[in-house]
């Protein structure tokens, strides 16, 4: 088999390839008969010059092919390799990665013998690297798959395992995996500079060049030649700075207690291998800075406080517990199981040591075994996602592709016309007329088009970054512009963190909240103050919002030793033994506590969940907590159960599920969670932006849809899915249960025009037991009680019924949700940095800095990289007291402000570790939902800007095909300094409209998504015919004027009328369609907004009426131009002003009549329906 296909999201599938010998590559031989034949038949039957017009003609063709095994992977296999389907005979193998992965490599296939010691000493091991990553031929499979790591092996033999054992298993191990090491080249100055200079578009500008030397335009050529070079050295020495800055990120020496070969050693984190039992805790270098784990760990014994915001940008520190007490049979999942693991390029805040395990650490540290080292790791997955992802940004990129070949179409028939007239004069020369046939049709490819393109895309990159909105696939901007769903989480994202207490109900049979601690009962209490997961780091509180508030409420404070104890009042102190950490697949967390000598155990969860636990359910249980979720609070069901006498360890080491079983119900806690400030704004702007708004949340469902009442996602009446009380199947009901209506997957279309409807998570089984899921899902508003996985379902089922999905949300719970849509959104914790001027930043977000409440602050010196400072602080005066951690907050201050200072739109801002999570394509440093509006404002700028970019690009093209080939057979030139003045002003427009900044509110009206549409080909036909008018009408009344003289069209320039009228018209058409296609309101500033655009139009009128005005003589004579007669002049001035009002109103009617549409997704969702039922037969 020839072709495989990978398992996996990097790699699609791998070909097997065999070099072909130097001499039999088709390069090579080909070339050397073709150059043969030349010799032997050519020479001898043509003239000199004809001859030589063939050897060039057969030169370029060999440099060509030559260029085309650089730019294309697939050639390059076919040239220099061969297909073979035996992987014995393969030494190369081309990789197509997965969509927007990158593109296609060939790289070298490695055959090796494991060393002696390890266990496959016996098989040969066969396998390729990829983007810093190894893939192992896999016999069994017939397949190459990622090379193993010890991450899915049960918790018995992680327990079990006690390191490396032997000198031998290291060295196999490390000839397995590698070092645990960051490893790329840096690359230098000139081999960028080279790999630029190979690209397709640039060696094409080249070629013009020397054609438009040939053609004695020399000002012309040496300009463009100029600025290409600076263009693409700018570009290379920008990437330099990328990649030099992310090799600065490395895994931290720092030195660790290993248990290798059966005693502990001191190693280096460089030198961990997958399988090491290392001692791990918190540890400062020399300077006081955090060292920060050096690989992924699994905790066998002990507890961490861990800061993951480098990685999730989630500013709560989390807690990191050992698998002890888990099943030893259970496989570890790294999804479900994340709170046992120490992810590498995190830093451990406190660490607690157990002293039962059988193998106990030297130095007080947590027993840990190494999962993943170097790029395997999470911080190594993120930084291969910012180090392949520094490729040059372009947006539509395939639809730029058939842009070009229509335009090259019209080309092609110019020049076809001018050999076909060019052949019916023996007299010409054959070697002009090719030239001029190649000019006028490289002349319809633009050389700027890639430059255009990136500046377009790079522009929006800047621009977010200056709002602390970072992004690591550029390619997702111009996605944004074509978001129609706005999917959003509710706590902490639609929601403050700031809980606020209300009080204990469900006791008695009263619906009346009890807020006074007095009259709580006991145990009540306690198991507010006793079942948290708050932690002291560095004598400060820190932990969930949520807890912190409980505590608060009831007047209790926790202490380091973990203990509970009431502030005032008499009341016995809860000592926390054991913690069952919150899961979101379980719904509730559990503590086993010692109050006095009796030991208890303490539950809390949803509220649901906690029902089937209760040995006695009061029978107000349901309307009770109903009753306050129906008003948005947060309810948590509260219980606990006494436990027998025990030792302290037998306590410990007690199983989760009878620690949460048998309980006795102690009320229902209620939390009032307040909307953010801005999120009814930001998302009304949405809605009446055309954007569709859905909610999916973990909360419960009546909270969630009074919640979305208050945030507009929902307007109409509500109906909640739920099983049925009377028969087994599902009924929709509405929140005051006051409506019923029976489920029917066909009718979900008709009930969401007059409803706006919710699931639960506990409906996603039915949907998929019942092939419902694209039938349902789509039309649902409110999504509630979903687990992580179950959101992932949701943005893959909107995906499929074809919509353009945009997913908000914090970067721990969300993450599968916010890689599966087409934009997401990771919020992170931080204060928004300050406002940058300029109309891009919406009133939302700055009032947000004064509303959000309190953000927090991390702890991290990776920080929010300093934007809560003060300006003050980086004076030099105070800079001499600051600590280590504030002085690297300093760094990293001075480097985003210097990122922020070098934006000039051709190059990407970088991103960096800890302004990019691992989370989400987006990030946004905001404790708010407004860089939605910001990320969708700059993604419709970019489409619009790049739309017009195209239009722009063909009318000037068509018109130079038009010039070049008709014009040129009537002996119209254009001289060398017009051309090159032509040239300033194409550029100057282009970089003045590629700045133009988006309007601060959305519109209603949205972008055409594509350049392929009746709009873009209608306007460009409208308004060339009307350029082309304007051109012959121009030209024939110079005609008129001149005298009787024949002018050869392959003679040097001399100006004269017709030349200095032709040229007049071109430069007006040029400008006239940079102002008419221009597209400013209701996306970007107009031109009258857009002052540098606005004085460049003014300055270029100015030129021209000074020209054609014949104000400045020496000015006309250097120009090359005549003087023209007065009625030409009149005429001339007439005819710009009408091609000008008739191009305005013909795309101005075109914009009226073709508008920006929202795709007409239902239709695809019943196509989705038709083909999975068909499907579905067929499997029967």
């Amino acid at each position: 088999m020839s072709r495989f296909h990978v398992e996996g999201k990097v790699v699609e599938g791998v070909d097997l390839l065999r070099r072909r010998p130097p001499a039999w590559r088709l390069d090579v031989w080909p070339f050397a008969v073709i150059y043969a034949a030349w010799l032997f038949f050519i020479v001898p039957a043509l003239e000199l010059g004809d001859s030589a017009i063939v050897l060039g003609g057969l030169f370029v063709v060999h440099v060509l092919v030559l260029l085309f095994t650089a730019w294309s992977v697939d050639f390059r296999c076919l040239v220099q390799f061969q297909k073979v389907k035996d992987i014995h005979l393969a030494d190369a193998c081309k990789v197509t990665p997965a969509k927007f992965s990158g593109s296609k490599e060939i790289v070298t296939l490695h055959f090796q013998r494991p060393l002696a010691g390890s266990s496959t000493s016996d098989t040969e091991e066969i396998h390729f690297n990829f983007r810093k990553q190894r893939f192992i031929f896999s016999k069994e499979k017939e397949t190459f798959c990622k090379l193993p790591y010890p991450t899915k092996e049960t918790f018995g033999y992680y327990l079990k395992n006690t390191g490396h054992g032997s000198e031998a298993k290291v060295v196999a191990a490390t000839e397995k995996w590698g070092r645990n090491v960051f490893e790329y080249p840096q690359p230098t100055f000139q081999k960028l500079m080279k790999e630029h200079c190979m690209e397709p578009f640039f060696v094409f500008q080249v070629f013009c060049v020397g054609l438009w030397c040939l053609d004695e335009y020399w000002y012309y050529s040496l300009f463009t030649l100029f600025m290409l070079f600076l263009f693409e050295s700018t570009m290379a020495k920008s990437r330099l700075k990328t990649l030099t800055d992310l090799r600065r990120v490395r895994v931290d020496s720092q030195t660790l207690m290993v248990h290798r070969g059966g005693k502990w050693v001191k190693l280096t984190g460089t030198e961990l291998l997958p399988g090491d039992v290392v001692s791990i805790g918190r540890s400062s270098g020399p300077n006081g800075e955090e060292k920060s784990v050096p690989a992924d760990m699994l905790i066998l014994a002990g507890s961490a406080i861990v800061n993951e915001a480098i990685l999730t940008g989630e500013s709560t520190p989390q807690w990191k517990t050992s698998i002890v007490g888990r099943s030893i049979e259970e496989k570890l999942s790294a999804k479900r199981d994340k709170g046992h693991i120490l992810f590498g390029g995190t830093k451990i805040l406190q660490h607690t040591t157990d002293k039962s395990i059988h193998l106990k650490t030297p130095d007080g540290g947590c027993l840990a075994v190494v999962l993943r080292t170097g790029f395997e790791t999470s911080q190594g997955k993120l930084m291969r996602t910012i180090l392949f992802s520094t490729e040059r940004v372009t947006a539509n990129s395939w639809e730029s592709g058939l842009f070009i070949l229509f335009l090259v179409f019209f080309a092609i028939i110019a020049a076809g016309y001018v050999l076909k007239k060019g052949l019916e004069d023996p007299t010409r020369s054959k070697y002009k007329l090719f030239l001029s046939c190649s000019l006028i049709i490289t002349s319809v490819i633009p050389p700027e088009l890639p430059m255009e393109l990136s500046i377009a895309v790079n522009t929006s990159l800047i621009a977010l970054a200056r709002r602390g909105i970072f992004c690591t696939e550029p390619f997702r901007i111009p996605f944004a512009g074509k978001v129609d769903i706005c999917c959003f989480d509710k706590t902490g994202t639609l929601t403050s963190d700031d809980m606020e207490f209300r009080g204990v109900v469900g006791l008695t049979d009263g619906i009346n909240l009890e807020s006074d601690v007095t009259k709580m009962p006991t145990r009540t209490v306690e198991v507010l103050a006793g079942c948290h997961a708050l932690v002291f780091v560095d004598n400060k509180l820190v932990g969930d919002p949520l807890e912190k508030a409980a505590l608060k409420g009831i007047d209790w404070k926790y202490t380091s030793d973990e203990k509970a104890m009431p502030k005032k009042s008499d009341g016995h102190a809860v000592q926390i033994v054991q913690r069952h950490h919150f899961a979101s697949h379980l719904k509730r967390m559990a503590v086993v506590v010692r109050v006095q000598e009796a030991f208890f155990a303490f539950v809390k969860g949803a509220p649901e969940v906690i029902q089937d636990r209760l040995v006695d359910v009061p029978s107000s249980y349901v309307e009770t907590y109903k009753r306050f979720t129906r008003q948005g609070s947060r309810v948590l069901a509260l219980a606990f159960k006494p436990l027998p006498d025990m030792a302290v360890s037998e306590a410990r080491n007690m199983d989760r599920d009878s620690v949460e079983n048998s309980l006795t119900f102690a009320g229902f806690a209620v939390f009032n969670c307040p909307i953010r400030p801005d999120s009814g704004s930001v998302l009304s702007e949405l809605r009446e932006s055309s954007h569709d708004l859905v909610m999916i949340t973990g909360d419960q469902a009546l909270t969630a849809c009074h919640v979305a009442g208050q945030v507009h996602i929902i307007s109409k009446p509500t109906l909640i899915l739920a099983p049925s009380k009377s028969s087994g199947g599902f009924e929709w009901i509405s929140p005051d249960e006051t409506e019923l209506i029976p489920y029917s997957k066909k009718e979900v279309e008709g009930l969401s025009d007059s409803y706006d409807l919710c699931i639960g998570g506990d409906c996603f089984e039915m949907l998929q037991q019942t092939s419902a899921v694209l039938q349902v899902i789509p039309y649902v508003k409110v999504f509630a009680r979903v687990a992580p996985d179950q959101k992932e379902l949701i943005m893959t089922t909107f995906k499929t019924v074809g919509r353009m999905t945009l997913m908000c949300g914090d970067g721990t719970n969300d993450v599968g949700a916010l890689k599966q849509a087409h934009v997401g959104v990771a919020l992170l914790n931080a204060v928004p940095p300050p406002q940058s001027g300029g109309t891009s930043s919406s009133q939302s977000s700055k009032s947000e800095t004064n509303k959000s409440g309190k953000p927090k602050k991390l702890k991290s010196t990776y920080g929010s990289h300093g934007n809560t400072q003060n300006k003050s602080s980086s004076g030099s005066s105070s800079n001499r007291n600051l600590t280590p951690a504030d002085k690297q907050r300093e760094k990293l201050k001075k480097l985003i402000d210097e990122m922020n200072e070098d934006g000039d739109g051709r190059s990407a801002p970088l991103v960096k570790l800890g302004d990019a999570s691992m989370a989400s394509p987006f990030t946004a440093k905001h404790a708010s939902v407004a860089p939605t509006l910001d990320i969708i404002r700059q993604g419709r700028s970019t489409l619009v800007t790049t739309l017009q970019m195209f239009k722009i690009l063909g009318l000037n093209c068509l018109a130079t095909a038009y010039v070049l080939s008709v014009m040129h057979l009537d002996g119209v030139k254009l001289g060398d300094v017009q051309a090159t003045i032509s040239g300033i002003f194409t550029a100057a427009f282009f970089l003045f409209i590629s700045h133009a900044r988006p309007l601060p509110t959305l519109s209603k009206e949205r972008p055409q998504p594509n350049i392929f549409c009746a709009y873009v080909f209608l306007s460009l036909l409208g308004q060339f015919a009307i350029h082309l008018t304007f051109l012959i009408t121009a030209v024939n009344e110079a005609g008129k004027h001149m005298p009787e003289e024949c002018i050869e069209p392959d003679s040097e320039f001399h100006p004269n009328l017709v030349n200095t009228v032709s040229y007049m018209v071109n430069m007006m058409i040029q400008v006239a369609t940079f102002a008419v296609n221009y597209m400013g309101h209701p996306f970007n500033q107009s031109v009258s907004e857009s002052k540098p655009f606005l004085f460049a139009l003014m300055a270029s009128v100015g030129f021209f009426t000074i020209v054609t005005s014949d104000l400045f003589r020496d000015l006309n004579d250097w120009l090359k131009l005549v003087p023209l007669p007065e009625g030409v002049r009149t005429k001339l001035i007439v005819g710009a002003v009408v091609m000008f009002g008739g191009c305005y109103v013909w795309e101005r009617l075109l914009r009226w009549m073709f508008p920006g549409k929202l795709p007409a997704w239902k239709k695809k969702q019943r196509q989705a329906v038709v083909v999975e039922t068909t499907a579905n037969k067929k499997q029967l």
